[in-house]
């Protein structure tokens, strides 16, 4: 069974997220494991304190070394091998989809969630990458962690209970983004779905979908289309929606990137 471990030093925010929802009926059906540890328990003070000023001076605290290695050599004990370690950070490689789908592939993980103002540089030793959930600084990795998970747990076999959901999902596909989505009613608020959607054409459905992924991605990110395009990675009908999609709002596009280069 996929492995979870999870290192912190607020183990009760993990409570609801791993309880609700996809990801606690995926713990609870047993197709993966979670374990949260606390990393006070760890310590060996009776204060059990985690963390200290930094040396050479400076603003908040650090994550001490020792209790980290201690739970790192116990977490390895348990589970009879190394697992693959991740430290979230907000410097660290930015997670993507891609990212998510490799990581779905270990057995064991191990995250450890930074605090403060990091961790001891030497805690990078047994750290095999460090990951960051965008380019913005939030209190702890807990956060992070959470969203890695998430993203990696749901791509588990079984876990979803439909695996279109899987090949559907924006940024899968080529990083593509996703196509728009409607339900019932037909019309809410005057606000009518696309016709193509009730004509139950397949075909055709399947064409709209296509535009207007390829469109919706081209206007938020006309160089990834470029770059598809340039490498071969559309079929012929998808390269001829392509250069549909850009002849209609290329100048659009421009626009936007020439006002983003001007503020």
């Amino acid at each position: 069974m996929p492995s979870f471990d999870v290192l912190t030093v607020l183990p009760g925010l993990f409570s609801g997220f791993l309880t609700e929802g996809v990801i606690g009926r995926a713990i609870k059906s047993g197709k993966v494991s979670v374990k949260i540890h606390n990393l006070r328990d760890f310590t060996t003070d009776k204060h059990r304190v985690v963390d200290d000023v930094p040396y050479g001076g400076g603003p908040g605290m650090v994550l001490k070394p020792e209790p980290i290695f201690r739970a790192f050599d116990h977490i390895c004990e348990e589970r009879g091998k190394k697992p693959h370690v991740i430290l979230t950070e907000p410097w660290g490689e930015t997670f993507t989809q891609e990212k998510a789908v490799e990581l779905s592939k270990k057995e064991n993980i191990l995250i450890i969630c930074g605090r403060y103002e990091g961790v001891d540089e030497r805690v990078k030793a047994i750290v095999d990458e460090e990951i960051s959930i965008g380019n913005y600084v939030l209190t702890g990795g807990e956060l992070p962690g959470m969203v890695i998970m998430d993203a990696v747990i749901r791509l588990m076999p079984g876990v979803l209970g439909c695996r279109d959901s899987l090949e559907a999902d924006s940024f899968s596909d080529r990083g593509l983004m996703g196509y728009p989505n409607y339900t019932r009613p037909a019309e809410y608020r005057g606000m009518k779905v696309p016709k193509v959607l009730l004509s139950g054409h397949h075909k055709k459905i399947e064409l709209w979908r296509k535009e207007k992924s390829i469109e919706r991605t081209y206007l938020k990110n006309s160089e990834l289309i470029k770059k598809l395009l340039k490498e071969k990675r559309f079929s012929k009908e998808e390269e001829r929606i392509v250069r549909e999609v850009i002849r209609k709002f290329s100048d659009k596009v421009k626009r936007t990137n020439d006002g983003n280069r001007s503020v």
